[in-house]
């Protein structure tokens, strides 16, 4: 699966570009380490995906050379029924619904570069 852009809400731009100011990293990698993030957390579950009404990144910036290792791990993490695989719109919903949970935890903990690091999981 391919996709060329993926908009995110509103509510994620908005703590993406506080988070920008606060640790001066770009809102793509700061959507990565929010996706991970999610990701770790586990399966969204029947939640409505967010609004597209945010930011619109092209793919190369958002997930780079490694766009199909993103997808994939969304595929693992989300694709829970084997009967029916998701499709590329409910990938890319995924995906944006973890970005955007992500986002959400992350802006709440994060206030300088360095509480990347300590945010990371090590187990």
């Amino acid at each position: 699966m391919h996709y060329s852009k993926l908009k995110i809400s509103s509510d994620a731009s908005s703590k993406l570009r506080s988070m920008r100011q606060r640790t001066g990293i770009t809102p793509n990698l700061l959507c990565r380490y929010a996706l991970m993030s999610s990701l770790e957390d586990g399966a969204l579950g029947n939640v409505p995906p967010p609004n597209q009404d945010g930011q619109e990144f092209n793919s190369y910036t958002l997930t780079g050379e490694l766009t199909e290792l993103f997808l994939a791990l969304v595929h693992f993490v989300e694709d829970t029924d084997e009967k029916a695989p998701l499709t590329d719109e409910q990938v890319l919903n995924r995906l944006r619904g973890h970005i955007h949970r992500g986002v959400g935890s992350l802006a709440v903990r994060v206030k300088s570069p360095a509480d990347l690091f300590r945010e990371s999981k090590v187990a």
